[in-house]
């Protein structure tokens, strides 16, 4: 209404700008304020404030961890396309991740249904030129994503199952279906750091070593390649992934031949579109982001116009998030990180300054809600679902709003994972529902 927008980028390097407009106008300030828990005049300031400079969006997994989850994504896209905010400094749209090789791996094809560098593996074209580089016979077929592998396995289709440095005994939305399935499995290979929830299910597990003891390279979020350096030599009968790797290849009479991390680094060079020329000399010195052109990075992305040509202008009618809720499950549970532990504590839970600070589960709940169920902060709580039931402790806070509450996933006794959903996924990154699941709670001392 007040045509904030970038009406000279919009035309030129967009498309669909008028269904768009017409989706929106349902969705003004007023409307969606109630809905967020949010002030309109606080929505038209913040429109306001975006519009009227560069701006960079950043993002994490409140936005992500959804089964609508890649929508709000467009989402963010089109609002920065809207306002020109792409292929400038100071712009763009950036998740911020996990972990921190989340984007190297991706690039690198750990995904069900892409090759290094994004190629689809339906694509004729793409699985030819994989099959040249590696000299093996390649599937048509794309993969499974993590939760369809469980599934997989209680029908019988999987059978055998290799993880590396993921605990999903933990970390997996519906715990209760996901360590049924791990104990299924005719046979489970762990390879891991330390003796995780996971490994404990493992027929085979294998002692990795740390990122202190292997020669490597990361991809940041920014698409920046560095170089990670061994400082100490492997602890105990462990081994760097790598070398597991080029181990279990010869094991498999595959025909690649590698020696060293850096044979692989030098591999990626050469078959990765856009990590053409890499080796480690290139990255001695200082990181360097990807596409790399004839051996200098790319600071910023889409300079010269959106990739795809015109960017896609998204529009979308409702879109639910998570699970409504009822009678029964009256509230509304998000789960997430603390500041002191990291992901399943595999590390952090080692450490025993952090586990000071942060030692077990616990339930965040708004004092309006603690007052209505007779709930004070250190009580003994229950929380249910329609997967299953956790105990944890109550801590009473207005970090949280009325009507929400939060749980860490971090802790194996009070994990909030038993209760989240994994039969409904997002249609293209097969996310789970991790952050609004219909919960009830009560009292147990």
């Amino acid at each position: 209404n007040e045509n904030l927008y970038d009406k000279e980028y919009v035309e030129k390097n967009t498309e669909k700008f008028q269904e768009l407009s017409e989706c929106s106008k349902k969705y003004t300030p007023e409307y969606v304020g109630p809905i967020c828990g949010i002030e309109p005049e606080s929505i038209k300031a913040a429109a306001r404030l975006y519009a009227s400079d560069r701006a960079a969006i950043y993002f994490a997994m409140g936005v992500t961890q959804h089964t609508n989850g890649t929508h709000e994504v467009q989402e963010l896209a089109t609002l920065a396309l809207l306002c020109g905010n792409i292929g400038k400094e100071n712009g763009g749209v950036n998740p911020l991740r996990g972990q921190n090789n989340v984007q190297g791996a991706g690039d690198m094809g750990a995904y069900p249904n892409q090759y290094p560098g994004g190629g689809k593996v339906d694509d004729p074209q793409e699985r030819q030129y994989f099959e040249k580089v590696w000299g093996v016979k390649l599937n048509e077929k794309p993969g499974k994503f993590s939760t369809e592998m469980m599934t997989g396995i209680k029908s019988g289709e999987i059978k055998a199952l290799y993880i590396m440095g993921e605990n999903p005994a933990l970390s997996d939305p519906d715990l209760k279906h996901m360590r049924e399935a791990l104990s299924m499995i005719d046979f489970l290979v762990v390879q891991d750091i330390f003796l995780t929830e996971t490994a404990q299910y493992a027929h085979v597990v294998i002692p990795a070593s740390t990122f202190a003891e292997k020669d490597g390279t990361f991809t940041n979020t920014e698409r920046r390649i560095q170089r990670i350096r061994k400082v100490i030599e492997p602890i105990g009968d462990s081994k760097p992934d790598c070398q597991i790797l080029i181990e279990l290849f010869g094991k498999m009479e595959m025909p690649q031949k590698y020696n060293s991390s850096e044979d692989v680094a030098v591999e990626i060079g050469n078959t990765v579109w856009n990590y053409t020329g890499l080796n480690y000399n290139l990255i001695e010195k200082k990181g360097i982001r990807w596409p790399i052109v004839e051996g200098k990075g790319t600071d910023i992305l889409h300079r010269d116009g959106v990739s795809r040509g015109k960017g896609l202008l998204f529009e979308s009618p409702d879109l639910v998030s998570g699970e409504r809720e009822s009678a029964a499950y009256p509230y509304h549970l998000t789960t997430g990180r603390v500041l002191y532990q990291y992901h399943t504590r595999t590390m952090t839970g080692r450490v025993e300054g952090l586990n000071e600070k942060s030692s077990h589960s616990f339930i965040q709940i708004n004092p309006k809600d603690a007052e209505k169920l007779n709930i004070i902060t250190g009580d003994r709580v229950k929380v249910t679902s329609l997967r299953g039931e956790v105990e944890t402790y109550a801590v009473v806070t207005e970090e949280v709003k009325e009507n929400i509450f939060f749980m860490p996933f971090h802790f194996a006794e009070g994990e909030p994972n038993f209760l989240t959903d994994a039969s409904k996924l997002d249609f293209a990154a097969h996310m789970p529902e991790f952050k609004t699941i219909a919960v009830n709670i009560e009292k147990i001392s």
